[in-house]
């Protein structure tokens, strides 16, 4: 792994969701992927650290990976078909959780296969749809950050409004399956793995 990269994981919130810091040490410039939680923890990382957040992107727009966006006033990726889950409780499934929730942050729009930069790093977007419409993984060099698409032995829920188990299988197999296999993917949720283990060892693929 390249030693200018900043990756920094913090596991939030209820359902134990993956927050990444991702960015360039050698200009202290980093991104946050899924602040579902504990805003304040990840504040005190980064200001201890002396890291400076540009930006924030979802995986998805369930409110278990976007419930801390309130309180980081920088612009917010989401693919175009999750938008609709931020201003809706009901589709980002706070409504369901007690707790109804609608976000208003400045949204850049992310389609497949856009670049985004931080500091002298790049992520792809690739476009995964299956666990919400607007799904999305992203590539690194050797890393992967898959969100809710797919985990260590196992793959994203579709017992959800607007899932589909046929789409999801679709995007993994010819989306994500087809990258090297020794990257890392790091999931929404659990362990890090590899492509290649869950080509061999993932009984739902």
């Amino acid at each position: 792994m390249d030693e200018r990269l900043i990756l920094h994981t913090f596991v939030v919130g209820e359902l134990q969701v993956n927050c990444y810091v991702f960015g360039d040490s050698s200009t202290k410039e980093v991104i946050l992927i899924d602040p579902g939680a504990e805003p304040e923890r990840i504040k005190t990382f980064l200001k201890k650290s002396k890291l400076v957040l540009k930006y924030i992107v979802l995986t998805h727009g369930h409110y278990d990976h976007i419930g801390a966006l309130d309180n980081f006033f920088v612009p917010v990726y989401v693919q175009s078909r999750d938008v609709e889950l931020l201003v809706d409780s009901s589709k980002n499934l706070s409504a369901f959780l007690g707790e109804p929730k609608c976000f208003h942050p400045v949204v850049r729009i992310l389609e497949d296969k856009n670049i985004l930069l931080i500091g002298k790093f790049s992520l792809e977007v690739i476009h995964t749809p299956g666990h919400t419409q607007g799904g999305i993984c992203l590539k690194t060099n050797k890393i992967l950050f898959s969100g809710d698409t797919l985990f260590y032995r196992s793959i994203g829920r579709t017992d959800l409004p607007g899932a589909s188990l046929p789409q999801l299988l679709s995007s993994i197999r010819n989306r994500i399956m087809c990258l090297a296999p020794e990257i890392l993917v790091f999931p929404g949720h659990g362990q890090q793995t590899t492509i290649g283990e869950e080509k061999e060892e993932n009984q739902f693929l």
